[in-house]
């Protein structure tokens, strides 16, 4: 039997400390599914906090920067209750293109460079007003 399909807009529904929903997942684990973790909220290591703060929403690059155990995605496992739509799937990774570009590139002025530059500055000057007297 195929999973149940949610959209975006059902999953950010479940967002109260009654009846909270994540989407985690992505292309390299097979994709966003979604997950009631409702009665999991007192259980959760990291605190209930945490959740709360991503009911409703995809929560995919908060749950794997915190590295989880292996424990912690066999548990996640038992909480699905099911995947996006495909449409929205599409959503979210065309959301992660554009927000991936509207990051800063790198580059710029290194601070230590700044005042290393500062630095040669004034002692060249004060070593040339020394020189001359």
């Amino acid at each position: 039997m195929a999973p149940q399909q949610f959209t975006l807009e059902e999953v950010a529904g479940h967002n109260s400390e009654k009846d909270i929903w994540l989407i985690i997942g992505n292309e390299k684990t097979g994709g966003p599914k979604v997950y009631d973790v409702t009665k999991y909220l007192e259980e959760h290591p990291g605190g209930s906090e945490v959740l709360l703060d991503h009911a409703g929403k995809y929560a995919d690059e908060m749950f794997e920067d915190i590295g989880h155990s292996g424990d912690a995605k066999e548990k996640l496992k038992t909480l699905m209750v099911g995947e996006l739509t495909p449409e929205d799937v599409e959503k979210l990774a065309s959301e992660k293109v554009s927000r991936a570009s509207e990051l800063p590139s790198k580059g710029g002025l290194n601070p230590f460079a700044v005042v290393v530059l500062l630095v040669a500055i004034v002692l060249g000057l004060y070593l040339s007003k020394q020189y001359k007297n």
